[in-house]
């Protein structure tokens, strides 16, 4: 199996550095082959703009999306983004690790999202959830969080937590196509003890060993929806 593992702490003494290098081991333990990109060592540049195209479909009038298409089929899109590209395509696995940033992930892998996830190869017109362009591929979210359990729950104060993910479950990784694994929650990081920690990392990798017993998030299905996303009553 390949396993692209997308990290974005930027501290590698972090908990979320330590969840990130022990599904490294496992895979690689296991004999599978693992690509990484970790955003902050890398210096990923998130802002989507005019230079991620070397040359401009359209110089008058920047529309992104449009210009990601079109710079496909010419070749002409920026190097750091076509590397990026090769690597989800050689994906079996996208595991994504990060801690929760105001409800929702680090600026840089938004907007790694942003600039990989091209519109014409991950997404475009009809293609999207079961019809994607990532179909096949699965995809894993390891959370860390400085909130309790119980505060992002159902009934916490900040609601359930999955609940709160859904633009990056359903919105970016289930719309391109790919199959979604319920994420693994690391809650209250910085106030538990070592123990409960080294814990935490146990259960990780006793739960990377059984991935394909794990429940995924439900999508959209789209038998119930017509050619223009109408519902079919």
């Amino acid at each position: 199996m390949n396993v692209l593992i997308l990290h974005a702490h930027p501290e590698p003494q972090s908990f979320s550095s330590a969840l990130y290098l022990e599904a490294k081991k496992f895979f690689e333990q296991k004999g599978d082959t693992v690509q990484v990109s970790d955003l902050y060592a890398m210096n990923f540049n998130p802002v989507a703009s005019t230079s991620d195209f070397n040359e401009r479909a359209n110089p008058d009038y920047f529309n992104y999306a449009l210009e990601q298409r079109k710079s496909l089929k010419a070749d002409t899109i920026a190097d750091d983004i076509k590397d990026e590209i090769a690597k989800v395509e050689a994906a079996d696995l996208l595991i994504l690790n990060f801690p929760m940033y105001w409800f929702s992930m680090p600026a840089i892998l938004k907007g790694w999202i942003d600039r990989v996830f091209v519109s014409g190869k991950f997404y475009g017109g009809t293609r999207i959830y079961a019809k994607g362009g990532m179909t096949g591929k699965k995809a894993l979210v390891s959370i860390t969080t400085g909130g309790r359990k119980d505060m992002l729950s159902s009934s916490g104060i900040h609601g359930d937590i999955n609940n709160i993910l859904k633009p990056l479950l359903q919105g970016s990784l289930g719309y391109v196509g790919m199959e979604v694994f319920e994420p693994f929650h690391a809650f209250h990081v910085p106030y538990i003890s070592a123990e409960a920690r080294t814990e935490l990392l146990e259960k990780w990798r006793s739960e990377l060993a059984n991935l394909d017993e794990r429940k995924k998030v439900d999508m959209p299905d789209l038998s119930k929806f017509d050619e223009y996303f109408h519902p079919i009553f």
